[in-house]
């Protein structure tokens, strides 16, 4: 029977001056026995004079000769080392891995060095003791690995050693980073750099990746700190838009999608609407904000035969570049509409699309649906009639232009005047039918490349009127003419409010806080494949046709009114339409709570800027009038914040506020009220 070596320290009578190895916290060591220490230890002296109490079972190996002294075992040691050479073993391996042949170390001293004195067999013993590859240990014996479990365990070593070694040069390019130096960063890099993004954007994870890399570069490890190192690389920019990070809204186009728009751009699918109605003899009006990028509606005056007027509301025809269900059209309903940031705006187009051949440009030939209009004496719908057509915008005019021309009544522009009037006639039959019109400041909050932030209050305007009554004029036509031949589109609609009493409402200030109290009974509006009334605007029947570049529910009601137009079947089934809107929806109530945010954070960012301003406030309304937590209204910026006084106030009343604190990293703002010596 074969006896290992720990059996025959355990059978024999251990001599003191017996060299052996054991292990101390998984280390190989030498040491001498000096005396027993009971029945079952002894003591050994390692060659630093130190003491261990061993138990003849952790024993691993027991050296020949002596007896040795502690002052030996360094000399031995240097001895054994010029034979540690782990590339002698795979030789060893070779020969034995055939044979399948197990080893003990004084075998293998014999087939590596043709000797077997104890410095040589503790070298092979050490081969063997420290290799991971070729052999595997059984007893005192060491059988040889299969070539394929050598093999797998070799791409192990190499696979982790470049992980070590990707590591290492991580480190380093991050600490010349860190030190403001250029560095470019690898496809390993970057995935450890994603796991700080992700650390800052979902801290709830918890991330032990990016806690161990903020570790690495001696920093805490804490969301802010991930934060703070990638602004610090320039990976992120210290007003980064965490709110659009976290969303699932896409920040980049699908290379399938560019390259089906690149195709689209030089070679457009077949237009299905070969019969389209030519209104390029009429005069046609662009208007919009002079930054806006995505010209998506016109308007148009036609005076028939009778000497009535039509009005004509010309509607971008995006999808004449688009077939139903293209990548294109996928990648539109994913983002469901486009995000309007105060830094810029984010397409559900591809820009070069959407404010390109989609758009309404200025003096070229463009595809559109348009909606003509007659209207009765009180503003009422008469007539409509829906066609694809074509036309060619003949101005672009921003609102102040249309302002300044209907004060200056141009005589060669008439067309103007008539769309005021007819605006004016629709927002008066509107509120006999029982539109609620509420009338708050708005706040268009705008940031250029160098991050100064403007805030601009829009004022009620004519212009602003005219083209928001004419859009509504155009989905109530579409919204007519889809429930009068049951088309399934995203019909919208409100159910009816309960506003506080009539008597209720006197008792309030005039003006924002009345208005405020009303818009706080308003249900949100909904959308159905079936028609429903919407209260607000005061309408049966209603269906958003007037962004199909911006909105992907009316993109929706293009592709179905159109394909009914020309007497094709409809693209999409209720059913199809239903699940559609489920998803459109979601995505949009996202994109929505993105644009609230960031507007938010913008927002509180420049009121930081200016904490030294004096600002006029109005107490719109209470949170927990109880606990004095009410909402001011900036009247200059249209900013409606929150706010705790500390004296008894009333709504209405107005207020000297300095803002006291504002970080918009952490969605904080603290105000104080000024004191009458202070303003």
């Amino acid at each position: 029977m074969y006896i290992t070596v720990k059996e025959k320290l355990e059978l024999s009578e251990v001599e003191k001056g017996k060299l052996i190895e054991f292990r101390l916290q998984g280390e190989r060591r030498l040491a001498v026995m000096d005396r027993p220490e009971g029945k079952k230890d002894w003591i050994a002296i390692d060659q630093g004079g130190q003491s261990h109490k061993i138990r003849l079972q952790r024993v691993e190996y027991e050296i020949d000769g002596g007896p040795y002294q502690p002052k030996d075992i360094a000399p031995f040691l240097e001895k054994v080392q010029p034979y540690l050479d782990p590339s002698s073993l795979e030789v060893a391996w070779e020969i034995l891995v055939e044979d399948n042949a197990a080893v003990t170390p004084i075998e293998m001293a014999q087939l590596l060095f043709s000797e077997k004195s104890p410095v040589l067999c503790y070298a092979a013993h050490s081969l063997l003791a420290e290799d991971k590859i070729f052999f595997k240990n059984k007893g005192d014996n060491y059988e040889p690995r299969s070539l394929n479990q050598v093999q797998e365990i070799q791409h192990q070593i190499a696979v982790e050693k470049q992980r070590q070694n990707e590591k290492e040069g991580f480190l380093a390019r991050l600490h010349q980073a860190i030190a403001g130096e250029t560095v470019e960063w690898t496809d390993s890099d970057r995935l450890r750099l994603e796991s700080l993004e992700r650390y800052v954007l979902q801290p709830e994870l918890n991330s032990r990746n990016a806690q161990d890399l903020l570790n690495l570069v001696d920093r805490p490890p804490t969301p802010e700190s991930a934060f703070e190192l990638l602004v610090k690389l320039g990976l992120w920019k210290y007003h980064e838009n965490l709110f659009l990070r976290r969303s699932a809204y896409p920040l980049k186009f699908p290379q399938k999608v560019l390259d089906v728009f690149q195709s689209y751009l030089h070679s457009p699918p077949p237009d299905l609407d070969r019969d389209r109605l030519d209104l390029t003899h009429l005069k046609v009006y662009t208007i919009d904000d002079e930054s806006t990028q995505e010209i998506d509606d016109g308007l148009s005056v036609e005076i028939l035969p009778d000497g009535r007027e039509r009005l004509w509301i010309h509607i971008a025809d995006p999808t004449r570049l688009m077939i139903p269900n293209d990548e294109l059209d996928l990648e539109a309903r994913k983002r469901s509409t486009t995000i309007y940031l105060p830094t810029g705006m984010i397409s559900m187009f591809p820009p070069e699309l959407a404010t390109g051949p989609m758009s309404l440009i200025q003096g070229k030939l463009c595809p559109a649906l348009s909606f003509g209009v007659i209207l009765g004496e009180l503003g009422e719908v008469q007539d409509f009639t829906i066609h694809a057509s074509l036309i060619k915008p003949t101005y672009r005019l921003t609102y102040e232009d249309v302002d300044e021309m209907i004060v200056m009544k141009i005589q060669d522009e008439k067309e103007i005047d008539v769309l005021a009037k007819a605006a004016s006639q629709r927002k008066n039959w509107r509120k006999s039918e029982g539109a609620i019109n509420i009338k708050m400041p708005e706040a268009i909050i705008k940031v250029n490349e160098e991050e100064e932030v403007v805030i601009q209050v829009l004022e009620a305007s004519v212009s602003r009127l005219l083209v928001a009554e004419m859009m509504i004029l155009a989905g109530e036509v579409a919204g007519r003419y889809c429930q009068t031949h049951s088309l399934p589109v995203p019909f919208r609609g409100q159910p009816q409010p309960e506003l506080p009493p009539e008597e209720e409402l006197l008792l309030l200030p005039p003006g924002p806080v009345r208005a405020c109290a009303v818009r706080r009974c308003m249900p949100r509006s909904e959308i159905s494949i079936t028609p429903y009334r919407h209260a607000s605007l005061g309408l049966d029947a209603y269906t958003q046709v007037t962004s199909p570049i911006r909105r992907y529910t009316d993109l929706l009601t293009h592709f179905q009114l159109k394909a009914h137009l020309r007497g094709d079947e409809l693209p999409f089934a209720a059913d199809q339409i239903q699940q559609i809107l489920y998803s459109v929806t979601l995505s949009s109530q996202e994109a929505t709570a993105v644009e609230r945010q960031t507007n938010r954070y913008w927002g509180l960012e420049y009121l930081r800027r200016n904490a030294d301003q004096v600002w006029q406030c109005l107490v719109l309304r209470w949170l927990r009038e109880d606990e004095g937590l009410g909402v001011l209204l900036f009247e200059e910026l249209g900013l409606e914040l929150t706010h705790r006084f500390d004296r008894p106030v009333s709504l209405g009343d107005r207020l000297s506020i300095q803002v006291s604190r504002a970080d918009p990293h952490r969605d904080e703002v603290r105000f104080r009220e000024m004191l009458p010596n202070e303003v």
